[in-house]
């Protein structure tokens, strides 16, 4: 196993679109219950959430001229969370004023991500259904996040040429995975499924990890510049996660759709 070792193929059912795969989306769907529980399966996505959120609001006040500091900093802007699960993201986002939507092909989720929003008095628009027919409809999107998503898809370049198609021209696409070296094999599947159980066994295939260099080749082909990236790393010291250079295993990724002239 090299650290840039070319990915095994994957096999998918060819009747899918390009970023669903049935068995991901079954794994997923089956976990709709606790989602929301920080103590569950999902409480890695828990822990990592508030410095998700803290780089896309970062991100999207420098990119559009918002104050950070502001509670409703994404008032007006019309933003896309492309495999939400049942809404760790996407409620955030409209707290902050964003008009959400949410699509995920897991329906239990998206129950769940429902009745969760409901009850926090969120008007979040929640669909079953796959970026690629909501890019086939021409709809756009200010921002568009698909984070925590293109590790689990069987073609990572059709998905993201999918989630580009929806980006309006000077918006944003925002992104997060696991980058393909030996130290996330060790962390990420060895570490995070097997000895700490952060994550439910089976929730990562190495092979299916992506390089930041495949990820920027993705993302030019799709139309978008001014790739960039950040590391995501814990530091057991203080049980946190925060932002790093080093991009060897969690790393974020933002590039924008230049604007119309």
């Amino acid at each position: 196993m090299s650290t840039q070792a070319n990915p095994k193929p994957r096999t998918a059912d060819p009747r899918a679109p390009a970023g669903v795969d049935p068995a991901e989306v079954a794994r997923f769907d089956a976990l709709a219950r606790d989602w929301w529980d920080p103590a569950g399966p999902m409480r890695a996505l828990h822990r990592i959430n508030p410095l998700r959120l803290g780089y896309v609001r970062d991100e999207v006040c420098a990119r559009f001229g918002r104050d950070p500091k502001a509670p409703f900093a994404f008032e007006g802007l019309d933003m896309l969370d492309v495999g939400c699960g049942a809404g760790l993201l996407s409620e955030p986002l409209a707290r902050l004023g964003a008009d959400v939507t949410g699509l995920d092909p897991a329906s239990a989720n998206l129950e769940a991500a429902r009745r969760h929003a409901e009850a926090g008095g969120l008007a979040i628009d929640y669909r079953a259904d796959t970026v690629e027919a909501l890019a086939a409809s021409g709809r756009v999107f200010d921002v568009v996040l698909a984070l925590e998503v293109v590790e689990h898809v069987p073609d990572m370049a059709a998905f993201v040429a999918a989630c580009g198609r929806c980006v309006r021209p000077g918006g944003l696409l925002v992104l997060s995975t696991v980058n393909r070296t030996l130290r996330s094999f060790a962390l990420a599947i060895v570490a995070a499924e097997y000895v700490l159980r952060w994550v439910p066994r089976g929730t990562h295939d190495w092979d299916k990890f992506v390089t930041p260099d495949e990820l920027r080749h993705a993302v030019r082909r799709a139309g978008l510049g001014g790739f960039r990236t950040r590391g995501m790393v814990f530091n057991p010291l203080d049980n946190a996660w925060r932002l790093s250079r080093d991009t060897a295993v969690n790393y974020l990724a933002v590039a924008d759709r230049p604007s119309s002239r």
